[in-house]
Formats: C-alpha cells, structure tokens, sequence
C-alpha cells in the first residue's frame, strides 16, 4: 500500500476551488486539522458558518479528491467555522469567569422546529446508556410523540446498528441532510457518514464541528423531542452539547455498583454546572434473573442510582434489568421495545419514557433554556 503523506492530501485538494473565492481551498488556507492514520484521512475545512449549508457539496468534492489518492482507504471532511469569527468572539466586552446565560443571545445550535432537547448522559462507558437511549426514543415514538435521536458518540456511534439504519442520508434541495427513519425516528449518526469499521482520528474541534453539522444541516422538521445519545465521560463534546444546545434536560444512566456510581456523580454536577436541569437517574443491569431457574442475582449490585439519585435530590426515573432479549434485539436492530412490546422490559422503558415526558410537560419553561455562555477573564 502507498504511504500517504499530508502533502499528498493538500496537493488533491488544490484541485477544489471555493465558489464565491475563486480559488482553491489550500491556497486559501481553509485547510487545516490534516490526520492521517493507516489509510484513513480526516479534515477540517474552514468557512463563515453563515456558508456552510451552501458549501456542502464542495466538501463532499474535498473528500472525493482524497479518496483518489492511492493508498487512502476513507476520508472524513467537515466543515468548521473560520478562525475570523473566532477571533471576533474574543473582542467580546463582557468577560467573568463564572456561567452567564445570555437571554438576548439564540440559540445558535438548537434546530428550528425541535420542542425539547433531551441528552442521555453516563459518566463512563459500558453501562448500556446506548442501549438506554434507543428504548426511550423508540418508546416515546411509541406513545405518538415526533422524536428524533442524535447520535453524538462521534467516536463510539451505536445508534445505527440499534435503530436498524444504514447508508448515507442524502441532501435535500436546501443542501441539508436528510435524517434516516427506523421506527417513526428520525435518527443522525456520524456511523451514518463513514464505514462501520472506520476509526474515528478526530481532535476536539473536529468532534465539536461534526456535532454542530448533526444539529444545524439537517433536515430534523417538526419534532416534540430529541433523544441525544451522549458520549460517555464528561469531555469536550459533552461540553459542546452542553453549552451550545438549549437542553431541556439530561438523564444519567449508571448501573448500581459504586465505581459506576462514581462517574455517574461526576456527569450531574456537569450538567449542574453550566444550568441543565437533571431529570433523574436509571439504574441498568440492576439485576438478573436467571432464564432456566428463575433466581434472581444482584450481579453489579443493586439500588445504588436509587440512593444516589436520594442524595443528590434528584428523581429516580426506573431500573432496567440485565438481560439477554435486551442485548440480542437492541444488536438485530430491533430494540425490545419495538420486538417485544409487550415483555416486562419494553414496559419499564415505557415507563421511564411517559416520566421524562411528563417532567417536561410540567414544566414547559424547560423548552426555552438558553444555552449558557462561559466566556474567561
């Protein structure tokens, strides 16, 4: 296989020409972010975000031109806001070192049309937050609601394989992508826009303009609310969603055992930080019950989200079992809400579903949280 070097990237993308400059993107230095590894090319290309709906197809041409280059086995180009704007936004007058909300400042991430934004949140990987995530959009959809899922684990992206989607969404007429369907959700996943088995390389500002992508060029229409599967942790893209997003509100999912518990604290005082309402806690894999004999087996122990959520004087949403129908039909592409509606599980995401639902029709002034602005001194 030939070696690929950056300069054999940048010498391909001479030949993509910005339409409104006039010239190409290397000589206009718009490039930037170059990784390569084993084959596999990720980019930055930047512009003045008010372009970057119409400029969409000149970066699916940047990627083109790179995957004929020999030796390169993917390519991944996104489009990231230019280093003016970001310098403007330094000027800024008003600097203090604590959380601001900005009433008189949009949204600048929140699509038009979507009512409530809701993040499902883990302090650490493994606990079945994906699992978690797909269930109660798909249980939501169940009971009528419009409901998109984000997928923002740009570098563990699940939610294709769960919903049962694959291929490329495609563009529209207003050059924005068009969200697939699985179930009445309309779903958008980076595992949508590169092969399965493609390894994410990005840095941060290359995760952080992939989900800004997700959320403000596509075609989300009209929904009640949006499920947004979180990447575990509490790191840059996490921060992006929870600064730049108006979100109603975030759920944590933890299994019961301290070490889990542990992290799982860390992520709500994340949220409570920069002002996003915790809903509550589920507590996954909260038990076993053995299929032949019918013991039951505290495996991760058991009640630790419940007694977490008490002393964090935040609700307890419901706990969800461990057990094989919810693996083997959240990897079929049929999560066990949709393939066995009524199995006690499908019914405790149910559940879980309808109170999430309920906290933000309680209280409706949720929907219209203004992402915070952290600026530094």
């Amino acid at each position: 296989m030939a070696q690929v070097t950056e300069r054999h990237i940048l010498d391909a993308l001479k030949k993509v020409v910005d339409p409104d400059r006039g010239a190409d993107i290397v000589s206009l230095s718009m490039v930037n972010g170059v990784i390569i590894k084993e084959g596999n090319v990720g980019f930055a290309i930047e512009v003045d975000p008010k372009r970057g709906p119409q400029l969409e197809p000149m970066r699916k041409q940047a990627e083109n031109a790179v995957a004929d280059v020999p030796g390169v086995l993917s390519v991944t180009a996104v489009l990231t806001a230019d280093r003016a704007a970001a310098e403007t936004s330094k000027e800024e007058p008003t600097r203090s070192t604590q959380n601001q909300a900005a009433p008189d400042r949009p949204a600048s991430l929140a699509p038009p049309g979507v009512k409530h934004i809701v993040a499902i949140a883990s302090g650490k990987g493994g606990v079945g937050k994906s699992t978690t995530a797909a269930n109660i959009a798909l249980g939501l959809a169940v009971r009528g609601l419009r409901v998109g899922m984000l997928d923002a684990d740009i570098y563990g992206p699940s939610q294709p394989r769960m919903l049962g989607v694959s291929g490329k969404p495609e563009t529209n007429q207003n050059n924005k992508l068009e969200p697939l369907v699985s179930n009445d959700v309309k779903v958008m996943s980076i595992g949508l826009l590169v092969p399965e088995d493609t390894p994410m390389i990005w840095r941060g500002p290359m995760v952080n303009s992939a989900l800004q992508q997700m959320l403000r060029d596509v075609e989300w229409g009209d929904l009640d609310i949006m499920i947004v599967d979180m990447p575990p942790g509490t790191g840059d893209a996490q921060l992006t969603m929870a600064q730049q997003v108006p979100l109603a509100g975030a759920v944590i999912v933890s299994t019961p055992q301290d070490i889990a518990l542990l992290d799982a604290r860390k992520g709500l005082s994340m949220f409570r930080k920069v002002d996003v309402p915790v809903l509550g806690f589920i507590e996954n894999m909260s038990y076993y019950i053995c299929p032949k004999c019918g013991d039951r087996a505290d495996i991760f122990s058991h009640g630790g989200a419940r007694t977490e959520a008490e002393k964090l004087e935040t609700e307890f949403l419901g706990e969800i079992p461990l057990d094989i129908a919810i693996r083997e039909t959240s990897d079929s592409g049929q999560p066990i809400v949709i393939d066995q509606p009524d199995s006690p599980h499908a019914a405790a995401y149910l559940e879980i579903a309808d109170r999430i639902w309920a906290k933000l029709s309680e209280d409706g002034e949720t929907s219209k949280r203004i992402a915070p602005r952290i600026v530094v001194q």
